[in-house]
């Protein structure tokens, strides 16, 4: 039997989520409070030593990070195939699970802190501050908490996200339109695979922010690929369907607060790429 050790709105969990639904697979769910800082318990701690979500447990094994897992998932119950056969085109897909992996996951989790979870944290005492800031292991990723707390959309990690969603939507842009700019449904191959699996929630947390426009508005083919999304059962049933009104409003309201700062920002970012350099 499955078991998804999971969070409410988590974007990790929710591209595994996602891949079970496409598979028709049967599982059992544990929920995280990521808020209240369950995820630091020992007794999650021995499940995943990083702390964070989701996790899966099958078989006596236990398998983190959320792009491994859909891939485990995918090699053990092949049907249908989200991983493609051909040996390039399967390149081509983890290329874009790196690009998530490696960009879009902090741009995502810095916009989102910038919009929202930063104003929740200003309700708590100091005490409760420093502890949430002191559970976090990685220095890394503290740092970067505590300069989007103190800056919110000023910090330079905000800049940092903006330009990974603008190099993320041209890429996609470029994908769609295909080799013969004919376009295309999906970023690899003619059939939907994990490259659109693992975009699909960090696209998802812009439009519920409220900021997606910013990046799109003048992309057709990323446009269509968004549309073709929000029509599959498997993502209705796991990105919009488990959230809660309060939810989708606290999101629309943090993210219109943000929302022409960001686009300024992405504006002076594009402007900076068209000054020619010095020594050119």
């Amino acid at each position: 039997m499955l078991k998804l050790y999971r969070a409410g709105n988590s974007i990790c969990t929710q591209k595994v989520l996602i891949t079970l639904a496409e598979k028709w697979l049967q599982y059992e769910t544990q929920d995280i409070d990521l808020f209240n800082n369950e995820q630091y318990r020992p007794e999650y701690l021995a499940i995943n030593p990083k702390g964070v979500v989701p996790a899966l447990a099958h078989e006596g094994h236990i398998v983190t990070e959320s792009t491994l897992i859909c891939e485990y998932l995918d090699d053990t119950f092949p049907a249908p195939r989200f991983i493609p056969q051909d040996a390039y085109a399967r390149t081509l897909m983890r290329k874009w699970s790196k690009a998530v992996d490696e960009g879009l996951f902090e741009a995502t989790r810095e916009l989102s802190f910038s919009a929202m979870f930063r104003e929740r944290m200003r309700g708590m005492s100091e005490a409760q501050r420093e502890a949430r800031f002191r559970n976090v292991g990685d220095p890394n990723k503290r740092a970067r908490f505590m300069s989007t707390y103190e800056l919110g959309v000023e910090s330079p990690y905000v800049l940092q996200a903006i330009a990974a969603y603008e190099v993320a939507f041209r890429d996609m842009e470029k994908a769609l339109a295909g080799p013969s700019r004919a376009a295309k449904d999906w970023l690899v191959g003619d059939q939907m695979t994990l490259a659109d699996i693992n975009l699909m929630p960090f696209v998802a947390r812009l439009a519920y922010l409220g900021l997606l426009d910013i990046w799109v508005a003048e992309r057709p083919g990323v446009l269509g690929w968004w549309a073709r999304v929000q029509e599959l059962s498997s993502f209705r049933t796991a990105v919009p369907g488990p959230l809660s009104e309060r939810e989708r409003e606290a999101m629309a309201t943090y993210g219109a607060r943000i929302h022409e700062r960001v686009r300024e920002r992405r504006q002076a970012y594009l402007d900076q790429l068209a000054v020619p350099s010095a020594a050119a």
